[in-house]
């Protein structure tokens, strides 16, 4: 593992040495207190990293490699993972603030990420398709070569696990950009991925500001592909960049997803849900269910037991083990929310519960914020049209199932949605009404690799995970073989 008190060298293809641009140091946000020091990549590091990534694609031998020897290499990286998973998981704590229980979770779910995808790629078969003349007919696929994997702070070493591996299992060259705020895992998988036996120049880490080694990687002619999770601001800029070069991308972008609790749901599980949907990783989910619409029968009895579970949720120390919720990734992510619950009071909400920092000693370095539900508003206003990725519900009652469908898809985005009701015909059809990427009934927040993830709309564009995710990282080629006995009539 890497020595978190000296200044920390950067992956560029495969070398480790300081980056060229501005030493900063990362802060672990329940203290404000430094965790490790870096200089941030320069726009040459970018230049030098995608030209010896092109360079390993070429001449390495990974994209040669049969499948199951990838594959061989990718299921170490899955054993490494596991047996290094309690320092990674106290390593991602420190990066971003969350509570150790959940970055552990992270951690193994990296680890059967790329398990996942190594069987993918040993398993994935190409096609003989139907003959439709005197010609064998066939449909195969190649890697594309220099890839690129933009990370978020909020799931680091998850998302970029969910990158990396089906784009190494393909036998692409990857680089990766993470946030500029949590870049210690990424550094640590890329040491574990060269480690497991994944030639040391087909990978890449290039910490730094978005606005400038995002840039210069997007816009790099050698980058074929670009995969983001992040906000939706950026995600279009580079769905522009990309449609000037014509390169595919995959944008897993914003969300404020409607949770919706019928009269006749389990009170116990959808109370429960509902606070683990929105109040979990603090709020800080592109998937959280920030948008709650409650049978209008039923509204005032589970509110008050809603509000009692959020008051009586855990916040503190990301190293307590009981810990529900830690603290924000910055104070100025935190300053953020809180302008947006000035809003939604000004506009005529009330806050039922929350809408302050906490108090006490243990509180008063870190960036912490009370779970936070409002009431009172109206599903046009901004706090309910407008992602806060932060620890705040809001709340209205429904009276018809058509009025609920409405304005639950009266949103720019489209990712999640929660139903919760014990009738399964109302669930097959309010989950088929609701326009999102991803519908969870009576659970939420549930994840498999094998499944496909992803967004409607301005929460994105393409698909993770799932057994033909290794595609997205794939060029597909049709060939023929000749089998005609005689030559082409036009020949003749």
């Amino acid at each position: 593992m890497m020595n978190l008190n000296e200044t920390l060298p950067i992956c560029i293809a495969g070398q480790w040495r300081l980056g060229g641009g501005d030493r900063y140091a990362t802060l672990y946000p329940a203290t404000g207190e430094p965790v490790a020091y870096l200089n941030a990549a320069s726009v040459a590091d970018v230049e030098e990293a995608i030209a010896g990534a092109d360079h390993a694609f070429r001449t390495s031998g990974w994209a040669q490699k049969k499948p199951h020897e990838r594959a061989a290499v990718l299921y170490r990286v899955a054993q490494l993972i596991r047996e290094r998973g309690e320092a990674l998981a106290q390593m991602q704590r420190l990066d971003n603030g969350k509570p150790i229980s959940e970055t552990r979770n992270l951690v193994a779910s990296a680890a059967a990420t790329f398990q996942f995808f190594a069987a993918a790629c040993e398993t994935l078969e190409e096609t003989l398709t139907p003959m439709r003349g005197d010609n064998l007919t066939m449909s195969v696929y190649e890697p594309m070569g220099v890839v690129a994997a933009i990370t978020p702070w909020n799931s680091p070493i998850a998302s970029e696990a969910q990158k990396m591996a089906p784009a190494l299992a393909a036998g692409n060259a990857v680089v990766v950009k993470p946030a500029e705020v949590t870049p210690l895992a990424a550094l640590e998988l890329a040491r574990i991925c060269i480690e497991a036996g994944v030639p040391a120049g087909m990978i890449s880490v290039l910490p730094g500001k978005g606005s400038v080694i995002g840039d210069a990687i997007t816009l790099h002619p050698l980058v074929k592909r670009v995969s983001f999770t992040g906000g939706t601001t950026t995600g279009k800029h580079i769905a522009h960049i990309a449609a000037d070069k014509m390169m595919p991308v995959s944008l897993e972008l914003g969300g404020k997803s409607p949770t919706m609790v019928f009269e006749d749901a389990d009170l116990d599980h959808a109370v429960a849900g509902v606070l683990y949907g929105i109040f979990s990783s603090s709020g800080e989910s592109c998937i959280a269910g920030s948008r709650l619409f409650v049978a209008r029968a039923l509204y005032d009895g589970f509110m008050e037991c809603l509000a009692a579970g959020a008051a009586a949720l855990r916040v503190g120390d990301p190293a307590d083990e009981r810990t529900q919720m830690g603290p924000l990734i910055t104070a100025r992510h935190r300053e953020g929310i809180e302008r947006y619950v000035d809003i939604g009071v000004t506009d005529g909400g009330r806050i039922r519960t929350g809408g302050v920092r906490p108090q006490g000693a243990q509180f008063e370095r870190g960036y912490y914020y009370t779970p936070t539900i409002i009431e009172g508003v109206s599903n046009e206003q901004r706090i309910c049209q407008e992602e806060i990725f932060g620890p705040v519900l809001v709340a209205m009652p429904f009276d018809h199932e058509d009025d609920l469908i409405r304005q639950a898809n009266d949103s720019v985005y489209a990712l999640a949605a929660g139903i919760w009701t014990r009738d399964y015909k109302r669930a097959w059809r309010i989950g088929r009404a609701v326009q999102a990427g991803n519908v969870w009934i009576n659970t939420y927040k549930q994840f498999s690799i094998s499944t496909p993830f992803g967004g409607w709309r301005d929460s994105g564009l393409g698909r993770e995970k799932g057994r033909l995710g290794i595609l997205q990282y794939m060029e597909q080629k049709a060939m023929y073989w000749g089998m005609n006995e005689q030559p082409l009539p036009w020949a003749g």
